[in-house]
């Protein structure tokens, strides 16, 4: 995984638990670099689900919990990092539509060797879009809050179900995300 995505991480939780508590975190929990993670390198995805392991004891907050809070922040991030991919997108539907076949292929321009997930995504009708997720990581959680902070950012209210989740190796989640109301 992209080393900014761990920076991120230490970032929203100095901000949420203190500096302090992001030290003792990084001090006790075994990675692959012994916490010292920097933004261009590679990591693990392991290395992250110890630190969420580790920032959820500390807060105790459930790891799912943390993982769906964390993918709200990290839209965030993505609009002031990356504001050129939300250019043009009217709604989140269109922002949600555009990951696959638009951002994804410019972020392998940049880093032919990241691994990203897959989204597939169905519109529904108006108001309602299908989109599936497909991992190696077991990352559903924070997809979910990636959704949600779509939904935030574009202020267009809705709501975001978890229809279906698989366990294999390789994961899968099928969301229904609603927008409005």
């Amino acid at each position: 995984m992209k080393g900014m995505v761990f920076v991120e991480l230490l970032r929203m939780a100095e901000e949420a638990l203190g500096e302090d508590v992001v030290d003792r975190v990084l001090d006790t929990t075994p990675t692959s670099c012994d916490g010292a993670f920097t933004a261009v390198g590679n990591y693990p995805c392991s290395d992250l689900m110890a630190l969420v392991a580790g920032f959820s004891t500390a807060s105790g907050l459930p790891p799912d919990d943390l993982q769906k809070l964390f993918g709200r922040w990290m839209l965030g991030r993505f609009h002031d990092l990356y504001p050129q991919f939300f250019e043009g997108k009217k709604d989140a539907f269109a922002m949600l539509e555009a990951i696959e076949g638009e951002i994804h292929v410019e972020v392998r321009k940049l880093y032919p060797e990241v691994e990203l997930p897959s989204f597939e995504t169905r519109r529904l009708s108006e108001a309602e879009l299908a989109m599936t997720y497909t991992s190696e990581r077991p990352l559903v959680a924070f997809c979910e809050g990636l959704i949600r902070g779509c939904l935030d950012h574009f202020g267009s209210g809705g709501s975001v179900e978890l229809l279906a989740q698989s366990d294999g190796a390789r994961k899968r989640a099928d969301f229904l995300v609603r927008q409005g109301a």
